[in-house]
């Protein structure tokens, strides 16, 4: 496209700076295939996207004289919190085919028109109810959660509310955008950090339920915040209906974590 500087993709080790001739301003994060687990089972999955400019200041870091330079100027142009972010979206591939994407300015969605080759805005300005009832993630990892999160799906339970984990992010967000509730991939004792990739999935997707009016943290740290030590930083991810979430939050306070 000509506006790309720097790509950087969860499959990749390091960022890659694009030609000089081809160049551009922008730096994309990317996750290319969400829930690619799923695939021989039909299930959806996705494409999960940032969009930076390149204007930031360098960071400091202690790996800086270990790269050379295109490396250095590629990581410090990727390692910005999410609050640094312009654009943010992310593909459905389901029943349909789905494009939901902001600029900063709301969360919208377009759904492909086969018949045409085009995406036809179907969901305008998207807002994520501030209560809900249902609540998504793995309970397998039960186990091992903190303290917080097992009080929170308890009275979840207690309350009556539903349970459903696709396993496949996208469709799992997707899901909290149109009908409220609560995703999460907390932290746990076998993976204290979380498992998510924060610069290609937890920041682009914090981008997008932010502006659908919904929470995102960590727990205890909203996740725009969170500035990068390392290009695949992993997090923890708390999100969705903005009541919902604070209520984990509460509970993140009350056990001193």
């Amino acid at each position: 496209s000509g506006k790309m500087g720097i790509m950087a993709s969860e499959e990749e080790d390091k960022p890659v700076l694009v030609e000089e001739t081809y160049s551009g301003n922008y730096i994309c994060v990317f996750d290319p295939l969400d829930g690619s687990s799923n695939i021989d089972a039909g299930i959806a999955t996705g494409t999960i996207f940032g969009i930076f400019e390149d204007t930031v200041q360098c960071l400091t870091q202690d790996w800086e004289d270990k790269v050379n330079e295109k490396e250095l100027q590629c990581m410090y142009g990727t390692m910005q919190p999410g609050k640094n972010l312009v654009a943010a979206g992310y593909c459905m591939y389901s029943s349909s085919t789905m494009l939901v994407v902001s600029f900063g300015n709301g969360l919208h969605g377009f759904t492909l028109d086969p018949s045409i080759g085009e995406f036809v805005l179907t969901n305008y300005d998207m807002k994520i109810p501030e209560n809900g009832k249902i609540y998504s993630v793995n309970e397998a990892n039960s186990n091992n959660w903190d303290p917080a999160m097992k009080e929170y799906i308890e009275s979840c339970k207690k309350k009556g509310y539903s349970s459903r984990y696709i396993g496949s992010m996208v469709a799992d967000v997707h899901r909290t955008i149109l009908y409220g509730g609560l995703f999460a991939y907390p932290a746990d004792s076998k993976n204290k950090n979380g498992k998510l990739r924060l610069l290609y999935e937890c920041a682009p997707i914090s981008f997008l339920i932010e502006q659908a009016g919904g929470v995102s943290t960590t727990g205890t740290q909203r996740v725009m915040d969170v500035v990068p030590n390392g290009v695949h930083q992993r997090l923890p991810l708390i999100l969705g209906s903005k009541n919902m979430v604070q209520e984990v939050m509460d509970l993140y306070k009350k056990h001193g974590k």
